[in-house]
Order: structure tokens, then sequence, then C-alpha cells
């Protein structure tokens, strides 16, 4: 087989926005275009995808190259591979995949336990200027802004503020919410065609004032975690900012390096 990349392959190195160089790797042109199909919504969430042998002949390259990439995107976790059955888009429904963004963990070295949540508000407003940035929309423009604490054993550990582009979230109010009994980032996949593939994270250490104290049933002054998380979809685009304070009393925050 050939390095020269096919025509197909060549068509992702030829473009603007999200176009993958032309000396990379084959494999990698493969991957830009499965990635290609997934952002366009070719594969749904759950969905199947061609199988090695037939992306490799949609793709007119060897199967190991379409191996290689899916094996690369598996281990970003947009694709999942189940024995005997293929390949599939993940969802956040996925066990591996619900709370692969949720780091804190109990000190006693316990599996995470699945956290309550209470959703405190759900409003839309005029984006700040900060969060507007963040999200990369224009001045003026509407966010859909979330409060919730998570909680364990009935006592809070997180308080979240989540601020959403309005015009992606139509619809989306305090109710659906309540209701909804999945994951949140899966809420927003199924039902608003929002997929969190990749976040951005700033931590750093401060003290609770006293509305936070009440939420989370500290002294004013304790020391918290406070995480801030900008989530992108495809093509790197910010679709979520959260800024979440977690009180570290009994947790820790856990991070792998690679």
């Amino acid at each position: 087989m050939s390095n020269q990349a096919p025509p197909s392959a060549q068509s992702a190195s030829d473009g603007g926005g999200g176009a993958t160089p032309a000396f990379s790797p084959l494999y990698q042109q493969i991957k830009a275009l499965i990635m290609r199909g997934l952002q366009g919504g070719e594969w749904r969430p759950g969905e199947a995808i061609p199988s090695e042998l037939e992306l490799a002949a949609r793709f007119r390259v060897s199967q190991g190259t379409v191996r290689k990439a899916i094996d690369e995107l598996a281990a970003e976790n947009l694709l999942v591979r189940r024995q005997g059955k293929g390949t599939f888009v993940a969802t956040h429904n996925e066990e591996k995949i619900q709370y692969r963004f949720l780091r804190l963990q109990p000190e006693d070295g316990m599996p995470p336990l699945r956290m309550q949540r209470q959703f405190l508000d759900c409003r839309r407003l005029r984006a700040p200027s900060d969060v507007a940035r963040a999200l990369d929309l224009r001045a003026g423009d509407t966010v859909v802004q979330i409060r919730r604490t998570l909680s364990q054993s009935g006592v809070a550990v997180v308080l979240d503020d989540i601020w959403l582009p309005g015009s992606l979230f139509k619809g989306l109010t305090a109710e659906r919410l309540s209701e909804y009994r999945g994951p949140l980032y899966s809420l927003f996949e199924s039902e608003f065609g929002v997929r969190m593939i990749r976040a951005e994270e700033k931590i750093r250490a401060v003290v609770a004032d006293e509305a936070t104290a009440v939420v989370l049933s500290v002294q004013a002054g304790a020391p918290l975690l406070s995480v801030e998380r900008l989530s992108m979809t495809y093509g790197d685009k910010p679709v979520e900012l959260r800024r979440g304070l977690y009180n570290t009393h009994g947790h820790h925050y856990r991070n792998e390096l690679s």
C-alpha cells in the first residue's frame, strides 16, 4: 500500500478550518475524515459506524490504517468498540464516559459513588461579558444559566454554575432538567444535538463565602477547590462554561497525566 494519501483523504488537508497538514501520517488523515463524518452527523451517538473493511474500501487505504485511526478515536472516547458487534459512536450514557469529566473521588479509596443532583435555578439571560468571551459569543447573546448541587449521602459536595449558548439550547427548562434521569451531558446530546468531546480546566484554591458555605454545609472561610471547565464539541467549538466549587473534605481531585 502506497503512503500517498487517496484523494478522499487528501481532501482532509486541503481546506479551511480543521485542516489536517498534508504531511501528517495517513491514519491521521483517515481519522480526520471519520471525525468529519461524526461532526456532520453522518453517524449519530449510539449508532454503529461502517466496518473497518468498509471504511478501508471507502477511503482506499488498508484495513490496518483504518484500525489505527479508530484506535485513537476510541482512546479519546469518541468511539466505542463492542466485542462481536462492531464500533459505535460513543454516548454520554456509556458507563466509562458518564463521569469522565468529574474527577472528584472519595478519600477512602473506594470507587466514586453516584452523586445525587439538585437543580437550584435555570434561567435565560444576556451573557455576562466574561461568559460571552469564553463561549465565543457576541455581546448581548442569550445564555442559559443553570445552578445545581451534587451530593453524596445527602450532603452537598459540589456547587456548579453552568452557562450554555442560548441558541443551541432552546427549550431547556428547569422542569426538563429535573425530569431527566440520565447524565446531564446525555440530555444535551440526545435532545439538543450537542456533544461534549473535550474539556479544559483551571483549578485554584478559594475560601467559601457565606452564601456558598450555607449550600455546602461548611463554615464561611472554609477551603474549597474552584474548578472552571470549558467544554468543547467537534471543531473545538466551546459550548459550555462550568464553574464549580468543590468541598474536598473526604474527597480528592484525581487526574491522570499521559
